[in-house]
């Protein structure tokens, strides 16, 4: 499971009340994965202060047991043949991620589902 920005940072915060019983067990029985995108998105946002994220986020993602995807020259190519359906970069990126490497998005980010990518609200 891919998971997306938003569902990265309640995990790390312990905001387990944003999610619901499918999504939990989803969390724990599969492989959770944090794309190079998110942790650009988050270094980019804590620096110019739109968000509060750990300093140390690859330390802080390891120790949680979650996995790291690289962003490669694939799944770049794969996001300029997608519909114009999100404007995000990051959430267009993760979209080419999950296609190419068949994997499911963990997002409340309703615009990533009409791409026909597999997803899964966390609420569920």
């Amino acid at each position: 499971m891919l998971l997306d920005t938003h569902v990265l940072l309640w995990l790390l915060n312990g905001d387990r009340h944003r999610f619901g019983p499918r999504a939990l067990d989803a969390l724990r029985e599969g492989v959770a994965i944090v794309s190079a995108a998110t942790v650009w998105e988050i270094a980019i946002k804590r620096r110019i202060g739109k968000l509060h994220a750990p300093s140390n986020l690859l330390e802080t993602v390891t120790a949680a047991g979650l996995s790291l995807l690289a962003i490669t020259a694939e799944h770049a190519e794969h996001v300029a043949g997608l519909e114009d359906l999100h404007r995000d970069p990051f959430d267009r990126i993760l979209v080419a991620q999950a296609t190419l490497e068949r994997l499911t998005i963990v997002s409340a980010d309703i615009d990533i589902r009409r791409y026909g990518v597999s997803a899964l609200d966390p609420a569920a």
